[in-house]
């Protein structure tokens, strides 16, 4: 932290929000850093974040930092962006897709809170994007059931973050050679607040390649087709092989 930097707050990510077994989850730290910054926001992730205690969150200037000790764990800025969202598919073809989910065969971070296979029904989301057949994309249903965070019936911004992330990881995927991907940086757009129990439909889909950077875009859709938030995110190919 700077000296010319405010402190504004602090977060805490609960362990049920993880992501890999030790750190947050990548979309819903995200979200929570995002609700510092006015409209939309882009967040970079500088290391894994820690579970289960306050980190400190400053401003300095028109940043958002975000400090574990004097590490920097997270840093946020407002940004402008568009992305192009494919035509969603309907909540059959979802159900369909996902039941393709390459993460039933090979998972790096099984206990994710978004796409674990190891998580329960009203404990994880169970996020399982599948791809579906000559879309170029990968899709999966998933119910806003009542356990989530939420005020006055609405899906609290962060979970609609978590909704938006790990989708893009199994669009990328096929690309990371048998490696983990980690989330580097997420932008989102919040477009329609989420109702407890509404059903939706996630989609990822591929964009481009640097090297160890993968990058995709995501979305959420209500079951009739209306986006509820996108986003668009950098993947971080990890230089280990990948746990079974």
């Amino acid at each position: 932290m700077t000296d010319a930097a405010e402190r504004i707050g602090t977060i805490v990510i609960p362990r049920r929000f993880c992501g890999p077994d030790d750190s947050g989850n990548g979309g819903y730290t995200c979200g929570l850093v995002a609700a510092y910054v006015d409209g939309d926001a882009e967040v970079v992730l500088r290391r894994p974040p820690p579970l289960d205690r306050p980190l400190v969150v400053s401003r300095d200037e028109n940043r958002v930092l975000v400090h574990d000790g004097p590490h920097l764990v997270a840093e946020a800025a407002p940004t402008r962006w568009e992305i192009d969202l494919p035509q969603p598919p309907s909540p059959q073809e979802a159900s369909a897709a996902a039941e393709h989910y390459a993460g039933f065969r090979r998972h790096a971070f099984p206990n994710c809170f978004v796409c674990g296979p190891n998580r329960t029904p009203g404990d994880g989301l169970r996020l399982f994007a599948g791809s579906l057949p000559g879309r170029g994309v990968v899709a999966a249903t998933v119910v806003a059931d009542a356990s989530l965070p939420s005020s006055q019936g609405l899906i609290n911004d962060e979970i609609v973050w978590s909704l938006l992330d790990c989708p893009g990881a199994w669009a990328v995927e096929r690309h990371a050679e048998d490696r983990p991907v980690v989330l580097g940086t997420m932008a989102a757009r919040v477009a329609r607040p989420i109702p407890v129990g509404s059903r939706l439909v996630a989609i990822g889909w591929p964009q481009s390649r640097d090297g160890r950077k993968l990058f995709s875009g995501t979305a959420v859709f209500s079951a009739e087709g209306l986006p509820h938030g996108y986003a668009r995110q950098t993947w971080i190919v990890l230089t280990q092989p990948e746990r079974a």
